[in-house]
């Protein structure tokens, strides 16, 4: 039983909430929490995947969630769909006492469309990733907020760094291993076999069974060029083009692929919130052993140097190693990327809800060199002189075992920060 740091918000969550939901991409681990909240507690767990539990659950919904032991934990949510969740809201403005549901499930609980009520005021909404490095290794996740503090080192003063430097060879047989309970263990040369069999159960059971998709044919082309493309600006048109689909079915295909949390979103970054959407997000598929999977690479191939996949698929695993450990403190950190129009452009930007923000650089680089943070001496130069104090930290992260401040607020440091 790996530890999760996802517990203690859920266990808050049913002290204070009449209502949390847990979702996130099957296989992420969301049925086991969800089981052990039930047993600490001492409550029920139904899964909707059940034919017969689903059954009664849509026959007659208040009877269902009345009928049975509290916290009751629905699993998989959404296939009990809007008459379900209409009489749990229901339910719980007759009731208000908090704790009562722990709900499931493996599509985004405020995306699915057969699902129109948000139960907002009454709902606790969490969000569960495969696991972290840092869960694997069965320590704290990395405190990021202790990256802006004023000192400007980042994680050189934040994080003890303890045990055998990890090889490049190591971080992309992390890359290739991602992050499901399930697969990560699994041999190298069986995981993707696993991988295939997930991608067929989420295409037929989530987005097909959910979504009126008239051109299934290309969704598996997309899901494809989501993986070689993971890390990279969104252009729908482009995209588009290159399938031979028209760009309103990308933006549709891609929500989809989105609600069942098969990839997500980095936005742009400004000063300006409202100059945000009107940019090119970024795409990171959510778990890098699946793109590895589509791709057909290997940890050898990808630790080679000036490998094709090697800074596309490192860039996501850091991002989505990041994104878990925001996933800690919500509310309080946000990510972005940013790009303009004279060539720069800066891999992530952690920004803190007071407008503080950390650069983060990521290379597949083990030799790194203070001309890898130009672009974020470059940003640390606009913001200081435009908001003063803004800028906290920049932050190289490579895949050598160097440590050490290369100018004003700028440090290097080998990715493993993020677990060690």
């Amino acid at each position: 039983m790996i530890a999760r740091s996802m517990s203690a918000q859920i266990d808050a969550g049913l002290e204070h909430f009449r209502v949390v939901v847990l979702h996130g991409p099957r296989q992420s681990g969301k049925t086991t929490l969800a089981r052990a909240a039930a047993e600490t507690r001492r409550g029920v767990y139904a899964s909707l995947d059940d034919d017969a539990t689903r059954e009664a659950a849509l026959d007659d919904p208040r009877s269902f969630l009345l009928g049975q032991g509290h916290p009751l934990v629905v699993d998989e949510v959404q296939l009990g769909g809007d008459r379900l969740v209409r009489s749990l809201k229901q339910v719980v403005d007759e009731d208000p006492v908090p704790g009562r549901f722990l709900l499931t499930g493996s599509t985004n609980f405020l995306t699915v469309p057969t699902l129109s009520e948000s139960l907002a005021g009454r709902v606790r909404i969490l969000r569960l990733w495969p696991l972290s490095q840092a869960e694997l290794h069965g320590v704290a996740p990395p405190r990021l907020e202790h990256w802006f503090h004023e000192s400007g080192t980042g994680p050189l003063g934040a994080s003890d760094h303890h045990g055998a430097p990890t090889s490049r060879d190591d971080y992309f047989a992390r890359v290739c291993a991602g992050g499901y309970p399930e697969a990560v263990r699994l041999p190298d040369d069986i995981r993707p076999k696993w991988c295939e069999s997930y991608l067929e159960t989420v295409i037929e059971r989530d987005i097909l069974r959910l979504g009126d998709l008239r051109r299934r044919s290309v969704l598996r082309p997309l899901i494809e060029w989501t993986a070689a493309n993971t890390a990279g600006e969104l252009n729908l048109q482009s995209v588009g083009g290159r399938l031979g689909i028209d760009r309103a079915t990308v933006a549709s295909y891609l929500s989809w692929m989105e609600t069942v949390f098969m990839v997500h979103r980095i936005g742009s970054w400004s000063r300006n919130p409202r100059a945000r959407p009107v940019r090119r997000p970024k795409l990171h598929i959510t778990d890098t052993a699946l793109a590895a999977a589509l791709l057909g690479v290997e940890p050898q191939a990808l630790a080679r140097p000036a490998a094709p996949a090697a800074g596309a698929l490192l860039e996501t695993f850091v991002v989505n190693e990041i994104a878990r450990s925001v996933a800690d403190v919500p509310g309080q950190l946000r990510l972005h990327h940013y790009r303009d129009g004279l060539g720069h452009e800066v891999d992530l930007l952690i920004e803190r809800g007071d407008g503080a923000v950390v650069a983060v650089e990521i290379k597949a680089t083990s030799s790194p060199s203070a001309e890898h943070l130009r672009h974020v001496a470059w940003l640390r130069d606009r913001l200081d002189a435009a908001a003063p104090g803004t800028f906290k930290a920049g932050v190289l992260l490579h895949t050598g075992r160097q440590r050490y401040k290369v100018g004003d607020r700028l440090t290097v440091c080998p990715i493993d920060v993020l677990w060690r």
